[in-house]
């Protein structure tokens, strides 16, 4: 291609100096992160070494084995502080554990309103009492029914001797308790080992430091509601559904443990989740189905602003498929939403700004180019539309998308830790961390099409047409070698436009 030609010739290497990406094609056969060595980067208090400096390094250059991406995905994402110790990443985890039930609790509220007609009533008015549902609710969620499975107690209290439980999905039925359901509640959880007399609920959680009562007035928890309705969350629920149903199959091969689990376990979640309209689909796909809905309700109230458009499946299904706990795939979820968030508004200004920022690094680096596009009347850059809305997800295939969105996590996460060009020199990163590498990412897709676009297409529908049949055909490390490029010699420029 044009692009690459021009990319690796000599007066492309002049203007770029001595920087060679990261995601070269030498570069690129480096092993990932592995256990061993992300292991290795922990001190002996729980805290990253050098504030996670050299974790960022190594997650951005190399991308992260599988085997252990369920445990570093939650530093990425934002759900564990970079600094933060075991014991205060605990404290987080019951905190969430708390938040992501009371959601859970209040999409059960409303589901029952909706099915009283009631669909005028404004959201806030609905569970205003949730908190107080959770704590005196006799029919209160177990663990086995909004969870993939027990949770070890140990997870809560640090305690290493504690009783761990079978982490598979059909470990509810080794609990027990009657019908196959567990006899520990989330709340027992968190409240164990505390005096169960205390009628204020004001007990201490688990040497955190935090009160319930506390918790229950935390700040992160008083949503406005003010303007949306019943018939909002019916709406987007009905969206939801018929989604999580539609949901590619291709996550099975990358998750065992969820695809085995038996046809008894998956009609029971999906049955806790409401969803109906299953029978055609295999015990995985009604399973994973279900974890959607559940995740995705909690997330239309969590953020009602937003509530939930098509396509934000597509960023959670690979969520879902890597972290096994739907409380920690939920807040991994909603790390990935505060950025992501900005795609799906009704508005469409997050996407056109992406989409005006896509354009302008292609008429900075290809003058010809962008003439071409503006004489189709396309260089709006539309027919990018998808890749912004679901970030290349129906362009690569499943590994190659963790890859790309692992890289652009590790940016991301270096930004909200305050690591700027001098600390990202120090580690020889070459390109400074960007929160729009997507953007530089897809700007250098349509530049590796240059030839093409200018040669043989007449009109942007064509130009669209291109960028959707490319499905399982990209080179994602390719991809990021030319948008390092890109963001070397580029950033500073499209910064100061923004500016």
């Amino acid at each position: 291609m044009f692009f690459t030609d021009l990319n690796h010739s000599k007066d492309a290497f002049v203007e770029r100096g001595n920087l060679k990406s990261p995601w070269s094609q030498r570069k690129r056969q480096r092993s990932a992160l592995s256990r061993r060595c992300w292991n290795s980067l922990f001190a002996a208090n729980g805290r990253l070494r050098d504030g996670g400096i050299k974790f960022l390094k190594k997650a951005r250059n190399r991308g992260i084995d599988p085997s252990i991406r369920s445990d570093v995905w939650p530093f990425l994402l934002g759900v564990y502080d970079l600094n933060s110790s075991e014991m205060e990443r605990n404290a987080v985890k019951v905190r969430k554990r708390i938040e992501y039930e009371n959601l859970r609790i209040r999409c059960r509220k409303i589901s029952n309103f909706s099915n009283q007609g009631n669909s005028l009533l404004t959201l806030d008015k609905i569970y205003s009492e949730a908190w107080l549902d959770l704590i005196e609710d006799p029919y209160s969620p177990k663990i086995s029914e909004y969870g993939t499975s027990a949770f070890s107690l140990s997870l809560w209290s640090g305690n290493e001797d504690g009783p761990v439980y079978d982490r598979s999905p059909d470990a509810n039925s080794n609990l027990g308790g009657e019908d196959g359901h567990s006899v520990i509640t989330h709340l027992d959880v968190f409240l164990a080992g505390t005096d169960s007399s205390d009628s204020d609920h004001s007990v201490e959680i688990l040497g955190t430091g935090e009160s319930y009562s506390k918790l229950t007035n935390s700040a992160s928890l008083k949503i406005d509601n003010s303007n949306r309705t019943i018939e909002d969350f019916r709406t987007w629920q009905r969206i939801v559904r018929l989604d999580a149903i539609r949901a590619d199959p291709e996550w099975v091969i990358y998750s065992p443990t969820q695809a085995g689990i038996s046809e008894v376990a998956a009609k029971r979640y999906a049955k806790a989740v409401g969803l109906k309209d299953f029978d055609h689909l295999e015990p995985c796909m009604i399973y994973h189905a279900s974890r959607l809905v559940a995740a995705l309700e909690a997330y239309a109230i969590y953020d009602p602003e937003i509530g939930y458009c098509q396509g934000m499946s597509d960023l959670l299904s690979p969520i879902l498929t890597v972290i096994e706990d739907d409380c920690e795939a939920f807040w991994c979820f909603v790390g990935f939403m505060k950025k992501a968030r900005h795609n799906f508004r009704l508005d469409e200004l997050g996407i056109r700004r992406q989409l005006a920022i896509v354009s302008r690094i292609i008429r900075s680096k290809d003058a010809h180019l962008y003439h071409h596009l503006e004489q189709l009347q396309a260089e709006d850059c539309f027919f990018a539309y998808r890749l912004v809305l679901v970030l290349f997800r129906r362009e690569l295939t499943l590994e190659q998308t963790l890859c790309l969105w692992e890289v652009m996590w590790a940016d991301q996460a270096a930004i909200r830790a305050g690591i700027g060009r001098s600390a990202w020199g120090r580690m020889r990163l070459q390109a400074p961390p960007t929160d729009d590498l997507l953007l530089y990412a897809i700007a250098a897709f349509v530049l590796q099409r240059r030839k093409l676009i200018i040669e043989r297409y007449s009109s942007m529908d064509e130009i669209m047409r291109e960028c959707n049949s490319v499905a399982g055909k990209l080179d994602v490390w390719r991809l990021l070698d030319d948008a390092h490029d890109l963001v070397v010699t580029l950033h500073d420029k499209i910064q100061l436009h923004l500016a």
